[in-house]
């Protein structure tokens, strides 16, 4: 069809694969897209010399899986539609097609029935059509049984075919029995339609999934895909460099889309909550009630804003005619999933941050429109004792303070102060907990209504026993290494909740039934994460039983200290200096504006913007850390992993190691944390944004300000002089900022009580003032402080944001505990770039208590069983690990260089492991003494395919 010629063996056919490179014609380069057409040919399946060997059907699937692998275009010349052969040959190819599907290409198939007596039984053709498709139906189901991926179902799942575009029927090339017979003019011509509806595909790939690939690029992949043949990588996963770039450049780009939507979300809530704390300021809704549903209603359509965003980026990012992205096809629904969850996930915490505002909030309206009553009461009676004392003549400051101490203690004795209906916390956790262990069963049940008092528990450590683990006892590396392994993550929990408890603590706010409910969360989540443990459920109970305890004491300080805080009769005594103050300013006709505007900036204001900078602070940070250079510029676990393992290697600690192995995710929110502490303690970053957030505060206010004047004046000129009202003019300033600031209820009504200041002069003063407050944060901010001691007190916790991006999902290779890196938070399959030797975790051999070399990354090649609480006490090939663990894909490589970091971490610290193990040293390979530490660099760089991306 194309005029060339391949070498050929004694048989007159070609034996293996050969390939030819056809240049294109310069007026052809362009329609075509590419300089050249690269043809390979084979005829060595089912080839006679290989017939008598027991590996020829590898052989076929080797070679079969090779040529589909490399071509975009696939040509299956069929001339014995009923011979058993035939099928053979086409149960290979699909085997083929299956697995190329899997790495993200779909070629096209061409199906040519070759010496076809009568071209013109359109009828019977159509029906040997769909035998044929029929028959490649059946023969896919059964190869994706075989390859365990049973989701394809037709042949079109793994292939691009269409049986009328697709099937070709060519006469013979002879009339008759040659050589004597005439030539066949309907061949030429058959061959000819075939070959430009082949040069038509060409074109059609030639800016799609299938566009040329440049010489590097060819090579590279033949290179990856001769490597994964050779050693069998289809039965679980093939990975090159491509795949791997392509598949970092959609982790990056779906990151920047998360952290776009969650970023959004934040903010809103922020505003939301504001809006709430405001509410009574201004009269948009009757209750609180109408204001939820309201807030509910927008905060549903920014959700679904925010998913559809992230779906179409994701669908524009997969229409792209660059960076090999059909090469990750594969994992669009993974994403796809994933973008579900966080909204899923997003739209819970938003709705029960919503409720618990609004509850508490309800709680303090009552308290406020007391204290506002009070607030009246009191200010009638200054005013009373005011006109009093005037009409007495040369009174001294001590008997004006004597009348205004009978008239406080007069007034006081009068008012009722309703205060806030203490609750039982602890009680209320209790029940939460009956709640959550409903559906565990009688014996968990059991366990918790022998709980007495639930405050006094979690005050002593948790220890874990062998009989917490659901294990059979004999199993192998079952009993100390496991306690110690549980022990970690037992620690790890409760270190995690007591953490997250503190955090509520801090808001100063009061106890919300949610707060129980997404501790508890927390806690299964990490239990979930580390299942392979296997925790009975009583155990389960006994730790959120103790967790509950130490939350219980807690938030019942919470509460009561909200409680006190907001005692009407507590707030009323905390500004009775300052209505002493105004009472004497008032009697003495002195001037209040300069007076009553500090107060309002320092206690008012100052407070608020305060509040505003912290919350806003981390959103900040989490921004400046994602554009920096460093370990989150690439925003993918991958290279996060990369680069803890680069720096332990540097810093050549054992100890790290140690801590990275035994408790990666503490080991990685510390480094974060680290790396941020250091970035934000040298240079101006942190200060530059704080500033930037203070200018746009103040910028803010002083534009609020000047809106109050504005409407101040328009009223002074419609109704004269007597209209202004200071009151009114602070509550404009107040109502316009309502949807940025807080201003704190309690400082407020002590500024708008006797005020006498003129709208005017308040202003003037209130600029100033504002400037000095601008000057007094910045020299704040210039004096820097302790920085890891500001991160860790934020609201939103930028380090933990950060940990989120890239620690993921937290599974564990089940064989050498290294960490998962696939993108996505809701992947179905987990995968590692690089596997350790299994004795760096601690495995080691029963009988002589040695630890272990194998890695699983090799160890999944050989003909090696392995044992574990999942198969039961029963061995199991290590080739057949995915029955066992389905969701993991374990890279097989059997090369000399696989793993070479690990093994020169192993072999450098083989005693201190076996030390830290209480087991004995590993028999290490001679060739693994001899890895030196730029060999291993090399190595880790190679695994996780830097040297392409750093490039």
């Amino acid at each position: 069809m194309f005029g060339v010629q391949f070498a050929v063996s004694s048989g007159r056919c070609t034996r293996g694969a050969f390939m030819l490179l056809i240049r294109v014609k310069e007026d052809f380069k362009v329609r075509l897209g590419c300089d050249y057409i690269m043809v390979i040919d084979t005829e060595g399946l089912k080839s006679p010399e290989l017939a008598q060997l027991d590996d020829s059907y590898e052989h076929d699937n080797e070679l079969a899986t090779l040529v589909v692998g490399l071509s975009d275009i696939t040509v299956i010349n069929i001339a014995m539609e009923n011979s058993m052969e035939m099928n053979d040959i086409l149960q290979i190819v699909v085997h083929a097609f299956l697995r190329m599907k899997e790495v993200g290409r779909k070629p096209c198939c061409q199906f040519v029935h070759q010496n076809v007596p009568d071209i013109s039984a359109h009828g019977s053709n159509m029906r040997d059509r769909k035998l044929l498709l029929e028959k490649l139906n059946k023969m896919t189901q059964a190869a994706a049984k075989m390859e365990k991926k049973g989701n394809n179902k037709t042949f079109t799942d793994v292939m691009e075919y269409d049986p009328e575009r697709n099937t070709w029927y060519i006469t013979g090339l002879w009339n008759g029995n040659p050589p004597m017979a005439p030539v066949n003019a309907g061949y030429s011509e058959s061959v000819d339609l075939f070959k430009r509806s082949v040069i038509e595909k060409f074109m059609e790939q030639k800016s799609g999934d299938s566009s040329a690939h440049t010489i590097i690029e060819f090579l590279e992949w033949t290179k990856s895909l001769w490597k994964a043949v050779k050693y069998e990588n289809f039965i679980f996963s093939f990975r090159n460099s491509l795949v791997a770039e392509a598949y970092a450049q959609l982790c990056t780009e779906f990151n920047q889309w998360d952290w776009a939507f969650r970023k959004n979300m934040y903010s809103w809530l922020m505003e939301a909550e504001t809006k709430v704390s405001n509410f009574g300021t201004e009269a948009e809704f009757k209750n609180l009630d109408e204001l939820l549903i309201h807030l509910k209603t927008q905060a549903l359509v920014q959700l679904m804003k925010g998913e559809t965003l992230i779906l179409s980026n994701l669908t524009e990012f997969y229409k792209r005619q660059e960076g090999h992205v059909h090469l990750v096809e594969k994992y669009k629904e993974d994403f796809n999933i994933t973008a579900n969850t966080i909204r899923r996930e997003t739209e819970n915490s938003v709705k029960n941050k919503l409720e618990a505002a609004v509850e508490i909030r309800k709680g303090m309206f009552r308290l406020e429109r007391i204290k506002n009553n009070q607030t009246a009461t009191m200010e009638k009676k200054v005013q009373g004792l005011i006109e009093k004392c005037r009409k007495s003549k040369d009174l001294s400051d001590q008997q004006l303070e004597d009348e205004f101490e009978k008239m406080w203690d007069e007034t006081v004795a009068e008012l009722r102060f309703p205060g806030m209906e203490e609750r039982d916390i602890v009680q209320n956790i209790y029940h939460q907990l009956w709640v959550n262990f409903e559906m565990k069963g009688s014996s968990v049940c059991e366990k918790l209504s022998k709980v007495g008092n639930l405050s006094e528990y979690g005050r002593k450590p948790l220890k874990v026993k062998s009989k917490h683990l659901g294990l059979i006892k004999w199993l192998w590396n079952v009993s100390s290494g496991k306690e110690l392994k549980f022990q970690q993550v037992v620690d790890h929990i409760i270190e995690q909740s007591k953490q997250f408890v503190d955090e509520k603590v801090r808001t100063r706010s009061d106890y919300h039934k949610t707060y129980t409910m997404e501790l508890l969360c927390k806690v299964d989540e990490i239990l979930d994460r580390h299942r392979n443990l296997e925790t009975t459920a009583e155990f389960q109970a006994k730790l959120k039983i103790h967790i509950c305890g130490h939350a219980a004491r807690e938030f019942q300080k919470m509460h009561l200290a909200f409680i006190h805080a907001n005692d009407p009769h507590h707030c009323l005594e905390q500004f009775k200096q300052q209505y002493y103050t105004d009472f004497k300013d008032l009697f003495n006709k002195r001037d209040q504006c300069q007076k009553k505007a500090n107060d309002f900036t320092s206690n008012c204001l100052q407070p608020a913007v305060k509040e505003c900078i912290t919350k806003t602070l981390g959103l900040d940070l989490v921004d400046e850390m994602l554009s920096g250079q460093n370990a989150f510029a690439f925003s993918t676990r991958t290279f996060f992993q990369f680069s803890i393992l680069e720096q332990l290697l540097e810093n050549d600690d054992f100890q790290d190691f140690v801590r990275y192995i035994e408790n990666y995710q503490v080991f990685v929110h510390d480094w974060i944390l680290e790396l941020m502490v250091k970035q934000f303690s040298e240079g101006d970053s942190l200060r530059n944004v704080e500033m930037n957030r203070l200018k746009m505060m103040v910028s803010r206010i002083k534009k609020a300000i000047k809106n109050a004047q504005m409407k101040a004046d328009e009223q002074a000129a419609r109704w004269g002089e007597e209209a202004q009202n200071i009151q009114q003019f602070i509550q404009d300033i107040c109502s316009d900022l309502a949807k940025e600031l807080i201003i704190p209820k309690d400082p407020l009504r002590s500024v708008l009580a006797l005020n006498s200041a003129k709208p005017e002069d308040f202003s003037w003063c209130l600029e100033v003032l504002v400037d000095e407050m601008e000057q007094a944060f910045t020299a704040e901010f210039q004096k820097g402080g302790d920085v890891r001691a500001r991160l860790t007190s934020l609201p939103f916790q930028p380090q933990k944001e950060l940990f989120n991006r890239v620690f993921g999902c937290g599974r564990q290779c089940p064989f050498c505990k290294t960490p998962c890196e696939a993108g996505g938070k809701s992947h179905t399959e987990h995968f590692a770039s690089i596997h350790r030797p299994q004795g760096i975790g601690g495995s080691r051999y029963e009988d002589s208590r040695k630890l272990l070399c194998g890695i699983c990354s090799t160890d999944v090649t050989s003909e090696m069983e392995f044992m574990s609480p999942a198969t039961e006490g029963k061995w199991h090939p290590y080739k057949d690990y995915r029955r066992i663990y389905p969701d993991w894909l374990i890279q097989p490589d059997t090369s000399i260089q696989a793993s070479d970091y690990w093994k020169y971490i192993f072999s450098k610290f083989n005693k201190q492991f076996a030390e830290k193990y209480e087991a004995k040293p590993a028999d290490i390979p001679p060739k693994w003494r001899h890895i030196t530490q730029e060999q291993a660099t090399e190595s880790l760089k190679e695994s996780f395919q830097m040297n392409r991306r750093l490039n």
